[in-house]
Parts: C-alpha cells; structure tokens; sequence
C-alpha cells in the first residue's frame, strides 16, 4: 500500500539561535523529545523549511528536528547573503546539535538538503546515525551547468522561456549572471518579476503529479525572493564547493549506512548523480521511483520518504554497526 505523510502535528519547541555575523537560525522540535534525532536539512538552498516536512517522520518515534538556513524562512539576518556559504551551513548543522544537546542524529535531506547532509557527515562521520538522501545534487559545477545551460532549457524549453523572457535581455548564454544582476538591481518590479518567474520554473520542473501545496508555496512573495537571491548566490560560486568535493570524499561516510531516493524523471537532478553517489557508498541502498521528478511531494517519492525513514529507524535501534560487523 502506497505510504502517505503522517498527520500534520505543532512543533513542541522554537528556537532563535545567534550563529554570528548577524544571523539567527530558527530551529524547532516536534515528535517525541525522547525519540530517535533527525534533523530535516531543507533544500534550494534559500526555499526555507515547511510544516509538511515534519510528516515524513512517526512523531511517536523520531525527535524531529527542523531549521531555516541562513537568510530564509524564520532565521533573521542583517544580511542574508552576508556570511552565507556552504561551510557556514555545516557549521551551523554542527552548532544546531551542540544547542539542542544531540549526541548523535538521522540526517534527511533532498536536493541541497542531501548535499549540505552528505558534506556535515564527511566531516562529522561519528555524529551521524544514518542517512536519508533524495533528490541527489552533487553541487559539481557540471550540476550547476545542467540548471542553466546544458539540461533544462533543453528538457523544458518552455517553462526555460518564461523564466528567461521575464528577465528581459538578450543574453541567453548568460542566464545566471543576468538574473543574478536583476536581483541585486534597483528596480523593485524587475527583481520580483525575476523572482517570482524563478520561482514558479523551479516549482514547475520539481513535479511529474501536480501538487497545489508545492505550487503554492513557490508563489509566495516572500519565499519567492529569497530563493531565488539566495539560489543565485550560491550558484553563480558553484556552492562555494571545490568541483567534486562529495565523491571525492564519499570514503568518508564509511560505516554510515544510507537510503537514497531518486525519481528517474528528475529534471533538476538527474539520476546519474544518484548512481554514482551509490557507487561510491555502497552502504547505501539506492531506490529508483519509476514515476517521480524531483519533488518530495510527488507521491513516488513520498511513499519511499516514509518507508525510509520507518527503516532507518530499525536499522539505527537494532545496532546496524554492529550486525553489519558480525
């Protein structure tokens, strides 16, 4: 039977933690305070945590764990682009656990989520019980490549078209710099219309089954911008990532064991990214969802969320470390 979300529930607990450099990073708890950590990393980078992403989690068993990154969401900052990179994230992942009193976790992420997870458990290998990773993005400079030029304006020409016409310049070989410009711009109509026609191409070519909660989301004025200066921050410097940095270090998530989810017709990420990070860490089981994009809410890859998270559980009471050594 297809697995859906689990009914929607309040958080217990909201924090305002100060990381410096004038940010502070929403985090909050719900679930069971004495059930197993996971922190849900959220992707983007810059779309900001949601309520749905509590639900991927049985709240009678998992202390759930999310948070806003820096300069989205419910995270204050001076600046939100200020101090805003990728190590600046895992530190904060880092900070999150020390605040909070977690000793180990279960770390969820998708998209940029599954990137910033992927890179936190590289360099915090003994504070991780498991992952669970979906929607894989390497953040190499080829993945940045395929948004912008070699992938989906090929794949979807016509959501490309909208998104670039809004931008109003005849320098299609340049799409990032030109939209990244629009948005440190002036004019206040010009960075919106950029903004928000970002916003609903990515929100457009996350789907194969259309979802009003997703579509919605990405029509928020709010989420709308500061996803697309944040995305465009970070990609216009290839994630302030060295090219490759996840595979050339995936011996480093030895011992950890994994789930990786994948629909076959993501177009953000295609499923090669997936292939070759499982590859690389074959402690990792890899499930290929025939018909999924991209998105978490396309029900392919809700259903696998669910069941992976029921089986990380499992796997993380039951020792895995240990049975997996015998």
């Amino acid at each position: 039977m297809m697995q859906v979300l689990y009914p929607e529930i309040k958080p217990y607990a909201e924090h305002l933690l100060d990381v410096g450099n004038g940010h502070q990073i929403y985090i909050e708890e719900s679930g069971s305070p004495k059930g197993l950590p996971v922190l849900y990393v959220h992707g983007g980078p810059g779309t900001g945590s949601i309520s749905y992403h509590r639900r991927f989690f049985d709240p009678e068993k998992f202390r759930i764990i999310l948070f806003d990154q820096r300069g989205c969401g419910r995270s204050l900052a001076d600046n939100e682009l200020e101090a805003n990179t990728t190590e600046h994230l895992l530190h904060d992942l880092e900070a999150i656990r020390e605040h909070l009193e977690v000793d180990r976790w279960v770390i969820f992420g998708g998209g940029w989520g599954g990137t910033l997870a992927l890179l936190y458990a590289q360099s915090f290998n003994m504070r991780v019980h498991g992952l669970i990773i979906h929607s894989v993005f390497l953040g190499r400079e080829a993945d940045v490549d395929w948004i912008f030029r070699t992938g989906i304006p090929r794949l979807v020409p016509d959501y490309w078209e909208e998104f670039v016409q809004s931008l109003h310049s005849k320098d299609h070989d340049n799409v990032l710099e030109v939209f990244s410009d629009r948005l440190g711009g002036t004019d206040e109509l010009a960075r919106m219309s950029a903004a928000k026609s970002w916003a609903t191409w990515y929100a457009k070519s996350s789907l194969l089954h259309h979802s009003n909660v997703w579509i919605k989301r990405f029509h928020d004025p709010h989420v709308a911008m500061t996803t697309a200066k944040i995305q465009a921050h970070y990609f216009r410097q290839n994630c302030f990532l060295e090219d490759n940095r996840v595979i050339e270090n995936a011996h480093k998530l030895s011992g950890i064991p994994g789930i990786i989810v994948h629909g076959r017709f993501d177009l953000l990420c295609p499923l090669d990214s997936a292939w070759l990070l499982q590859h690389h860490w074959p402690e990792a089981e890899l499930h290929v969802i025939r018909d999924a994009c991209h998105a978490n809410l396309d029900p392919g890859i809700t259903d696998a969320l669910v069941r992976a998270s029921k089986d990380m559980h499992w796997i993380v009471t039951h020792d895995w470390t240990d049975s997996a050594s015998d």
